[in-house]
């Protein structure tokens, strides 16, 4: 009997063995995984003295050289000018901290990169902002040279400096997320006792390039609905007259750069809340995120689904029937 025993328990040791293992191998690849970090370059500003023209080609070099920075992947510049054209958002080296959210909501960028270029009498100084789009906190960074300096040496250093405050100051500028729970908790308590209305959701998605397996953002969507006391309508079982609300939108990644084996890709979510009976919509709203990892359709669902999170947390108080209503 005492053989059986132990014949039984080897397995179960060896099996538990493996776990533990198994578990420490993640734990390790998670902490050497590198964070990355979404970040927008704007135009400088130009001060002082005979600067024109040098705002542009200060931003220009310093993309190029933040661009070489594995812990930061860029959004393409014609996006970002394309974007807040659209919104009429000043593209100035003198972006406010109060518009960061705005338009990192657009651009999907965490950290915003802007500043001037400034000459006094016969010293020329390159000052940077670091603005971050959660919490509108700044950083700065600069670096002092003379007029006959090299423009394009000082700019080096200048991206030297921004990559080290950035890395300094990563936990202030970009706070961590929340867990899943807290930011459900936080909406319920926003939304109260206020009447939740029945929805059907309906966001398909495509990655440029690939199969779309399933919708991410659609998912996501519905998953905070159900946990915060909506009834939602199965979009392909159910029926479209069962809804009080229409959650209706667009959705689509697509690869945005490679830093080794790490894969940057970049998700939009547009989406439109429509009162069924009506036909009013009740609110629109749109997200960009940006997501890293190793593998391409992973990122690209976690983009998806970041951005799915974000729109929800702001649409759902907007379709809340207030109490006494």
């Amino acid at each position: 009997m005492r053989t059986l025993t132990i014949r039984l328990a080897l397995p179960v040791a060896l099996l538990l063995c493996a776990a533990i293992a198994a578990r420490a191998e993640d734990k390790e690849k998670k902490e050497k995984t590198p964070q990355v970090y979404p970040a927008a370059v704007l135009p400088f500003q130009e001060r002082g003295g005979d600067t024109r023209g040098e705002g542009g080609k200060v931003s220009d070099m310093l993309f190029a050289k933040l661009a070489a920075d594995p812990a930061l992947t860029l959004v393409d510049r014609e996006d970002i000018k394309k974007l807040l054209d659209e919104q009429e958002v000043n593209l100035s080296g003198l972006v406010k901290p109060q518009q960061a959210t705005k338009v990192g909501q657009l651009t999907g960028a965490k950290l915003l990169i802007t500043g001037s270029v400034l000459r006094v009498d016969h010293s020329v100084y390159l000052i940077a902002k670091i603005i971050s789009t959660e919490s509108s906190r700044v950083a700065g960074a600069s670096v002092k040279g003379n007029v006959r300096d090299d423009l394009g040496k000082l700019v080096d250093d200048l991206g030297k400096e921004v990559s080290k405050t950035i890395a300094d100051r990563a936990d202030d500028l970009v706070p961590a997320l929340l867990s899943r729970e807290d930011r459900v908790a936080a909406l319920k308590k926003k939304l109260g006792d206020g009447k939740r209305p029945t929805v059907l959701i309906e966001v398909p998605e495509r990655h440029l390039g690939q199969i779309t397996i399933d919708p991410a953002a659609e998912t996501e969507i519905t998953r905070y609905c159900t946990e915060l006391g909506f009834k939602a309508v199965d979009p392909k079982q159910g029926r479209k007259k069962d809804a009080d609300i229409l959650i209706q939108g667009e959705a689509f990644s697509e690869h945005a750069v490679q830093h080794n084996n790490l894969i940057s890709v970049k998700a939009r979510v547009e989406i439109k809340a429509v009162d069924r009976a009506s036909g009013k919509i009740v609110a629109a709203d749109r997200q960009t995120t940006v997501a890293v990892d190793l593998a391409e359709q992973i990122a690209a669902k976690t983009a998806l689904q970041e951005a799915g999170a974000l729109l929800a947390e702001r649409l759902l108080p907007k379709i809340v029937v207030p109490t006494g209503k």
